[in-house]
């Protein structure tokens, strides 16, 4: 195993896998400061948070669930899309945007003012989009989550991938709702801002820690 995990490493090259783990770090800081900013969440981790305050699970064991669930729909259609980034993303990001969101409110409480909130949103935002820029860019996978509307796209040939995202975005936003979670200003933020900010990261910054190797 250990040799396996070095020549794969080498293979992709040390940039890139640092990228990835860096990346998602990041985007579980950027979700547990949307979650501390109580302005709602991005559709799929809105939808599990609710679903696990509903059910009585805690948030990290929920999304590990879900994420396997979907993990196997894509080892099945989708397995040019598995990488050592969905790995990481499928195990991890519950457990560390749990980490991090009580970390957070433990050192600066839940924000009062709706200007403080809209500021942890935006930092959040910002934060999130670079991870992703980052995790996207290294090129190692995709998260259960992303992959299934890359793998409706590639089914439904007709139908363009932007609809395909729209409506897993829109079926978690719906399930988030119906199970009592917020659907609000952040989950707007997430659908719609965070394709600019993070082509923005793509073009400057991120390219400079995921440049491939010549192989």
């Amino acid at each position: 195993m250990f040799s396996f995990l070095a020549s794969y490493f080498h293979r992709v090259g040390r940039k890139r896998v640092i990228a990835s783990l860096l990346g998602n770090l990041l985007v579980a800081v950027g979700i547990a400061l949307f979650k501390q900013s109580v302005l709602g969440n991005d559709p799929y981790t809105g939808m599990n948070m609710a679903l696990a305050e509903m059910l009585g699970i805690r948030f990290p064991l929920l999304q590990l669930g879900v994420n396997l669930a979907l993990f196997t729909v894509q080892l099945i259609w989708g397995r040019p899309l598995v990488g050592f980034g969905t790995v990481v993303n499928a195990l991890l990001i519950g457990s560390l945007v749990d980490f991090f969101y009580r970390v957070s409110v433990s050192c600066f409480g839940l924000p009062g003012s709706l200007i403080i909130k809209l500021l942890v949103m935006l930092i959040g935002m910002l934060i999130c989009s670079f991870g992703l820029s980052l995790y996207q860019t290294a090129d190692l996978g995709v998260s259960p989550y992303d992959a299934a509307s890359l793998i409706l796209d590639r089914k439904l040939t007709r139908i363009p991938y932007f609809w395909c995202r729209i409506f897993t975005d829109g079926l978690c936003a719906l399930i988030c709702w119906l199970s009592g979670g917020i659907i609000g200003i952040g989950t707007l933020v997430t659908a719609f801002g965070f394709g600019p900010v993070i082509a923005f990261f793509n073009r400057l910054i991120a390219p400079l820690y995921a440049e491939k190797p010549h192989l």
